[in-house]
């Protein structure tokens, strides 16, 4: 397996309580894997320690062979720029517009001033996401959909090596998550960007994930492909995966007039 992000042994305490320890997890180039745990056992924390705005108490975080835990500050930002962070609830700015949203990391991150090229990329972007024409409205006008769209557009305009969306369908009813899950494969397969997605959505993990880590107690419990992660026995992920697929029934039956 061609790795692109391994993580080895990382732990991260804050003050008394640990969060992660011995946390071991390999991120395959090219691919969308998806991190799943219940919430507040530490997915988000393990997305800040991968890209280096934490510092981890111990362990290494290898990017392309360089350990970013090793690195001066300078250095780390070097690597940050490979990464896209897609943020569960967008954090888009409300004072701009989408147009400037987009153009932000194009100026901040890439130093970009030719404000014809940038018109040009928010452009492409927007249609990518298939939502062209809405350069000059505000976060307010738009769904929590669009929004989470938007959010990705911005991320794409910097061409990152490896995108990390942070639960993508938060918030979403299920048809707008299957969509925004359909687009995160998009992401995938149409730029060759590596996707490493932490998510509660355990049916839409698994239909779009190459491969799965499961987050418990502070460390990866079970780790493979979908199938090898759907056989695993370990207690906790079986009763959460028995606890998903039954909230994925009771929704079909209501969705079918069953339920309310």
């Amino acid at each position: 397996m061609d790795t692109i992000v391994s993580v080895r042994g990382l732990t991260k305490s804050f003050g008394d309580k640990t969060i992660l320890k011995d946390v071991d997890m390999d991120f395959p180039r090219g691919k969308v894997t998806s991190i799943i745990g219940q919430s507040g056992i530490g997915k988000s924390v393990l997305f800040k320690n991968i890209i280096g705005i934490m510092t981890p108490d111990s362990g290494s975080i290898i990017v392309d062979g360089e350990d970013i835990t090793k690195l001066r500050e300078k250095e780390k930002r070097r690597i940050r720029r490979r990464f896209g962070y897609a943020f569960q609830d967008a954090a888009l700015f409300d004072s701009m517009t989408v147009a400037e949203n987009i153009s932000f990391p194009l100026r901040e991150v890439l130093g970009m001033k030719d404000k014809k090229e940038m018109r040009r990329i928010v452009r492409e972007k927007l249609e990518w996401i298939n939502l062209p024409g809405i350069e000059g409205k505000y976060p307010s006008e738009l769904s929590g959909g669009m929004r989470k769209r938007v959010g990705v557009a911005r991320t794409l305009a910097i061409e990152p090596d490896i995108l990390l969306f942070d639960e993508p369908t938060t918030g979403l009813d299920p048809v707008l998550g299957a969509s925004i899950n359909a687009l995160i494969k998009r992401v995938n397969e149409e730029f060759g960007i590596t996707c490493i997605v932490i998510s509660h959505d355990i049916i839409g993990t698994f239909n779009i994930a190459d491969r799965i880590g499961f987050i418990a107690e502070g460390a990866i419990r079970a780790a493979g492909t979908p199938d090898e992660v759907a056989r695993t026995e370990h207690p906790v992920l079986r009763q959460f995966l028995k606890n998903s697929f039954t909230d994925l029934k009771l929704d079909a039956e209501q969705t079918d007039g069953g339920g309310l």
